[in-house]
């Protein structure tokens, strides 16, 4: 590593007359991968784990970055034959979803060339070419889970609401069905961090008795961890808190529409 470089990876909060696209180019590399579809190898732009830099999580397990934001490079894309999926799933494609790959996806594809350094933008796209190849490949519940996911918390990042909530609703939709069909773990999630997970992506959208129900499950488990009963309780303190509040600021507002709408404006931080 030369000498600039060295210095980049250590100081990128000072000022070194780096653009911000500079800045994160030097946390950047290429990666080989050959494609399961048509075994053609094309570079994945990747984070060097040295770089993540967390500022913050979310209560539905979002992680906030700063400097470089690595789900902007989650997702793989084939700029041969167009197949895309989450790099954690991307080599793990049966014989016959590749068939299915190449002959509904490949057929309309058109390569694309992609800039060195993605934006949320970018990031939003292929999480969506993602999400098509699952749904087109009827790929299992939990992967469209997620990648629902994660579209919901680019959108957060772009402060899009309603369209956070359209990719909040189907991740929840979806994960409901990955509990309920599915084995554990859900990507690395034990049953009971899936059940608060559900309860909290109820919450978000607006279903707080649902979500409640949810939550105390996990509470009342002997056997979930004490980290995630600790979620669960802290979720529903502020469901029932929130709850208090509205009632005694409208004691005489019986619309359930403003009563929805007080609790809705507080629960997206």
């Amino acid at each position: 590593m030369s000498k600039k470089t060295s210095l980049s990876l250590e100081n990128l909060n000072e000022d070194e007359g780096l653009s911000e696209e500079e800045k994160q180019k030097l946390l950047l590399y290429n990666k080989k991968v050959v494609c399961p579809v048509c075994d053609n190898t094309f570079n994945a732009r990747a984070i060097k784990k040295s770089s993540y830099r967390i500022q913050k999580k979310d209560s539905d397990f979002f992680i906030r970055y700063s400097i470089i934001n690595p789900y902007f490079y989650d997702v793989w894309v084939c700029d041969e034959c167009g197949y895309s999926a989450m790099k954690s799933d991307f080599e793990h494609l049966s014989d016959y979803d590749a068939n299915i790959i190449r002959e509904k996806i490949s057929p309309k594809w058109k390569s694309k060339n992609y800039p060195e350094v993605y934006d949320i933008d970018l990031a939003i796209t292929r999480y969506k070419l993602s999400l098509l190849n699952y749904y087109i490949i009827n790929a299992r519940s939990s992967k469209k889970a997620m990648n629902s996911l994660k579209i919901a918390w680019m959108y957060r990042l772009k402060e899009d609401e309603k369209k956070e909530m359209e990719f909040l609703n189907q991740a929840l939709e979806n994960l409901q069905n990955a509990y309920y069909n599915e084995p554990s773990p859900i990507y690395g999630m034990d049953k009971f961090t899936t059940m608060y997970l559900i309860g909290e992506l109820m919450r978000r959208t607006g279903r707080e008795e649902d979500s409640l129900i949810w939550f105390s499950e996990v509470t009342s488990s002997t056997i979930a961890s004490q980290k995630i009963k600790n979620l669960a309780r802290d979720q529903k303190d502020l469901i029932k808190d929130v709850i208090t509040e509205t009632e005694d600021n409208n004691p005489t507002d019986g619309s359930d529409d403003n009563k929805k709408h007080g609790l809705f404006s507080k629960f997206h931080k």
